[in-house]
């Protein structure tokens, strides 16, 4: 059986002035990186918005396991799928970060028949977006370091230093760090830290922006730390907020790639779900929803996490109004949830499936609280048997829902077209009646209370008086209608990651509160989860190389 980095190769690209043709994109709206591979011009950008807006689709899934869902390549099938049944669709995807290219999970661009291409280009380096989201942040970290340095007029206290560094890779040691050592020259030592890029406000900044104008005035409200009389410091302060803005300037513009089965693609920004907002960005959507009458986009990790961020945040902030979700999931993750071992997964259990279906029933209810209609699409393994591909439909039948079989894996969007039918059936329908799970007049304490009770199934959230009395001070300084961004574990509802299915009364604990005040949310970080990973203790990087053909082996 060929892996996916040797059916990608085998691909039968079209330039990429062909596919943008297919969405009524000029040559001279195209900027190209390449023959296959492109960035939109913003003048395409903000034509595409003027346009009647098409079909907005989420995917999303269960709670990952080790097991894989596939949210990625069912997003890349699907989208397959509703071109070969006459719908004018595209795909609206995140970029891969290097850190989990070369940490645990590999590449991300799809899978098997079902993937966007090139896709060494995509996983690795792509057009330079992330490396010019680092280096804006990073430029802001240098300018506060510079500012105290030099008589510090704006009185910085060092202590209070809010804006840490970044860096696309997964590096523990940097979790926590003592800057500025080695002597008068250097500045002042103080204790800092690195997050991972996809973590980094700048990116959040980036995939909510709705134009440059936007963009600037966002950065411009980032809070880079506080005096001694805690009054804030923003980057315009600083005077940063101009030349960051400059730097991420071309990278503003989506990017535009296509499928095996040559159909568009747009891959734009990219924050973790666990630990940021888990969507693309909102110009790359508005563009697809001018461009194409359906446009598929996902969510990272399960709905719990990048689903309810989605709805919360990027959809309460752009004004964005999906008409359909479809849920992944897969008969092994299910059976995984049902208490099997990864080695046993591929052995037929009808009995673990329903055990599991508790984690997929979870998910269907949540996502049933935001209004959107919903279907399952059962992604297909060799091993799946029949008995437990009609035990998952019959369930979701008593959840009011179909649950479709899909083989889009093996065999592209062919393997999609039952799934495609059915959610072109419901975007169409009128069903959805959006709507957030919160109002924005509920405090910032009752709203990350509402995501545990509700979307978690736990009993509430507790935290010491430092940081309750954290989210007091956000409210009084006017920040109290800002939404919560959850920072937790994707492998569990509740913040422990081995807790499978579905925990009810368990309690969700924040250890920490930081605002970003450009996105224009709170950022709850919930148990032990780092904003800057680790690798594994066998991290993919091991299994990368370049080969004796001179082609890059083991990214998938």
């Amino acid at each position: 059986m060929s892996s996916d980095i040797e059916i990608a190769r085998r691909a039968t690209f079209k330039p990429i002035q062909e596919i943008g043709e297919k969405l009524g994109i000029t040559n001279e709206q195209l900027i190209p990186f390449g023959h296959d591979k492109a960035k939109l011009s913003m003048g395409c950008v903000e034509s595409a918005k003027q346009q009647s807006q098409g079909r907005l689709i989420l995917v999303t899934a269960m709670s990952p396991t080790p097991a894989g869902e596939g949210k990625t390549t069912t997003s890349v099938g699907l989208t397959d799928g509703l071109n070969r049944i006459g719908r004018k669709a595209l795909v609206c995807l995140r970029e891969p970060s290097l850190g989990p290219c070369f940490g645990m999970k590999g590449g991300a661009a799809g899978g098997g028949y079902a993937q966007v291409v090139p896709m060494e280009e995509i996983n690795l380096h792509f057009t330079g977006d992330f490396h010019a989201i680092g280096a804006a942040h990073n430029l802001l970290s240098a300018m506060i370091d510079n500012h105290i340095y030099w008589h510090n007029e704006m009185k910085f206290d060092s202590r209070r230093v809010a804006w840490r560094r970044v860096v696309d890779m997964n590096d523990r040691a940097l979790r926590q760090i003592t800057a500025s050592l080695g002597g008068v020259s250097n500045g002042f030592p103080r204790e800092s830290g690195f997050d991972i890029t996809v973590a980094s406000e700048v990116m959040a900044i980036f995939c909510l922006a709705e134009n440059l104008e936007d963009l600037h005035n966002r950065l411009g409200a980032i809070i880079a730390g506080y005096t001694r009389k805690r009054a804030p410091i923003c980057a315009r302060d600083l005077a940063a907020d101009g030349s960051m803005a400059v730097l991420l300037k071309d990278a503003l513009r989506p990017n535009l790639v296509q499928t095996l089965e040559n159909n568009p693609a747009l891959i734009h920004g990219g924050p973790f779900a666990n630990i940021a907002h888990g969507c693309n960005s909102v110009i790359a959507t508005k563009t697809g929803l001018g461009l194409a009458d359906y446009v598929v986009t996902e969510a990272g990790f399960g709905a719990d996490l990048g689903a309810e961020k989605f709805f919360n945040i990027k959809c309460r902030k752009s004004g964005l109004q999906p008409d359909a979700v479809v849920i992944v999931a897969t008969i092994r993750a299910l059976k995984y949830h049902g208490g099997i071992a990864r080695d046993k997964l591929s052995e037929p259990n009808v009995r673990a499936v329903e055990k599991g279906l508790e984690n997929l029933d979870k998910h269907v209810r949540n996502v049933g609280q935001f209004g959107v209609p919903a279907v399952v699409g059962i992604n297909g393994f060799e091993s799946d048997v029949e008995e437990e591909l009609n035990c998952v439909r019959a369930f979701c039948l008593t959840l009011g829902i179909e649950a479709i079989p899909c083989t889009h894996w093996a065999d592209g969007g062919a393997g999609a077209e039952e799934l495609a039918h059915k959610v072109a059936e419901i975007a169409d329908s009128g069903q959805a009646q959006f709507r957030t799970s919160y109002e924005d007049s509920l405090t910032l304490w009752e709203k990350a209370r509402t995501i545990a009770r509700s979307l978690y199934g736990a009993e509430d959230i507790i935290a010491d008086k430092k940081v309750r009395q954290q989210f007091s001070q956000l409210e009084e300084d006017g920040f109290g209608r800002l939404p919560v961004c959850m920072a937790k574990t994707q492998y569990s509802f509740s913040t422990d990651p081995g807790l499978l299915g579905a925990p009810q009364g368990h309690m969700v604990p924040i250890r920490e509160v930081r605002l970003a005040a450009g996105a224009g949310f709170i950022v709850a970080i919930c148990g032990d989860i780092m904003t800057m990973p680790g690798l594994p203790r066998v991290p993919a990087a091991n299994r990368i190389r370049i080969g004796d053909d001179g082609q890059v082996e083991g990214l998938f």
